[in-house]
């Protein structure tokens, strides 16, 4: 059983160590944060009012996205 207790021992060390690098690692990315945000990096706001389409301009868009693929259909025939 002392061969046990003694594993024990190195295991608890390791641990505490690995804890302390985590606290180490935490402290570095709290710091980067701290960096990015007070240096002017742009965020999306998402309290911003987000534009709409109206159903006419929905539909424009849908029918000239299928007019675009028809061109691209009919393309893909003639090749093959």
């Amino acid at each position: 059983m002392p061969h046990l207790s003694r594993v024990v021992n190195q295991l608890r060390t390791e641990r505490k160590r690995v804890h302390q690098e985590l606290s180490r690692l935490d402290a570095a990315i709290d710091a980067l944060q701290g960096l990015s945000s007070s240096t002017g990096a742009r965020r999306v706001s998402s309290s911003a009012p987000r534009r709409t389409l109206s159903v006419a301009a929905r539909k424009k868009i849908a029918a000239a996205q299928r007019a675009r693929w028809a061109t691209w259909k009919a393309k893909q025939k003639k090749v093959a």
